[in-house]
């Protein structure tokens, strides 16, 4: 095949770094996976990590879960959100999200999102008003950061529990303040091609102290919460202990241990992906029929993946990603008729009552996405590009 093709998989995952594989051996050498004992004078690798995340937030409380939803799902139980409440989400986010509040049995409510893939500030105050929710499940999908000024508003106004989905936001910010700091709690993800990967993991941040006691106890602590690494006080652990069933969601000790170092490195991944992302937009700033979405000027943001919008019909847009897949460089698109791997929107998922959502069906439509492994060179960004370039340039 003649021109670009990209020879290198864009599901491959960067080596973990070497603090990541030497604190794994040590946690496979004691054989203690699991992250509580009765007696375990030295700490675990799961109240480090717990620590290190409080500490880089500045809040006061973390505490380490098995995945991102399970992060969600505790998030918004320890909050208050019961069965039968309403939960706003924005429509552009992935499954886990809705699943999370359908786990709790909470209602979902779609909120619209603007052309840039921020939820829509007029939607968001219209459903308030009509649903009279208890929480907004506010999901920074991909990255895309909302006008955070107008968001913590509303929720205030209105009395409305804010948590913070920041699955794909480790790192990225808004005027300064990190995503996860804005509402009751922040939630975050360690899956694999997140920020940092564990394989699988979560983390919620808040300041609120009842919050995190109830959390720590859903997630499984037995009467062991003195071994989280930011506990609340033996008072507030007792006010919530008789009633919390523990929910067996807890993060275990490689997990935690394969995570701990890439705190510290988080930065340097991120600037690196700023750098893949800025170049990649440079490159195929002008195609016809192609529009990237825009990033506010509050937002610092963390990008481990790349979205365009291709204005064109479906037909066309098809032929236009084969093109792509058979380069090398598959592209993932929100707008196929069936949920197909890890991608699927709102009309997928049949629990979820439907509600009207033109600004987000149509930008869903052609909206495409391409995942961006943190080490790819500048000479595979612009095999990417010319792949672009030549599929879409017509």
């Amino acid at each position: 095949m003649e021109g670009p093709r990209l020879e290198r998989p864009l599901t491959s995952v960067p080596p973990l770094p070497a603090a990541a594989m030497e604190g794994a051996g040590a946690v496979l050498d004691s054989a203690r996976l699991f992250r509580y004992g009765e007696h375990v004078p030295e700490g675990t690798w799961v109240a480090r990590l717990e620590r290190a995340f409080a500490e880089h937030f500045g809040t006061r409380f973390a505490v380490a879960v098995n995945s991102g939803g399970s992060a969600m799902f505790l998030a918004l139980r320890s909050a208050g959100v019961e069965a039968g409440d309403v939960v706003l989400l924005n429509a552009f986010t992935l499954a886990p999200v809705p699943g999370a509040i359908e786990h709790l049995g909470a209602k979902v409510v779609l909120v619209d999102v603007d052309v840039d893939l921020r939820v829509d500030l007029a939607d968001l105050e219209q459903a308030i008003v009509e649903h009279r929710p208890k929480a907004f499940l506010l999901s920074h999908m991909r990255g895309h950061v909302a006008d955070m000024v107008g968001v913590v508003a509303l929720c205030e106004t209105h009395g409305v529990i804010l948590i913070e989905d920041c699955a794909h936001t480790l790192g990225a910010s808004y005027d300064g303040t990190p995503t996860g700091l804005f509402g009751a709690a922040g939630c975050f993800s360690l899956q694999t091609w997140k920020q940092i990967n564990a394989g699988e993991g979560g983390i919620i941040v808040t300041d609120d102290e009842d919050l995190a006691a109830r959390a720590i106890l859903a997630s499984g602590a037995y009467m062991l919460h003195a071994q989280h690494g930011t506990p609340p006080s033996e008072d507030v652990i007792q006010r919530w202990a008789p009633h919390t069933p523990n929910c067996s969601m807890r993060l275990n000790e490689l997990a935690a241990a394969i995570a701990l170092p890439q705190l510290a490195s988080l930065e340097e991944r991120n600037d690196a992906w700023r750098a893949i992302y800025t170049r990649l937009e440079a490159g195929v700033r002008g195609l016809p029929n192609l529009r990237v979405p825009r990033t506010l000027d509050e937002v610092v943001h963390a990008p481990t993946s790349f979205q365009f919008i291709a204005d064109l019909p479906s037909d066309a847009i098809e032929h236009r990603l084969t093109v792509c897949a058979e380069r090398g460089v598959p592209i993932k698109w929100f707008g196929r008729p069936q949920a197909t791997g890890f991608t699927s929107v709102h009309r997928h998922w049949g629990y979820v009552e439907a509600r009207a959502l033109p600004k987000g069906d149509a930008v869903l439509a052609g909206l495409c996405d391409i995942r961006l492994p943190s080490d790819l060179t500048e000479d595979e960004v612009d095999t990417i590009v010319a792949v672009l370039r030549l599929a879409f340039d017509h």
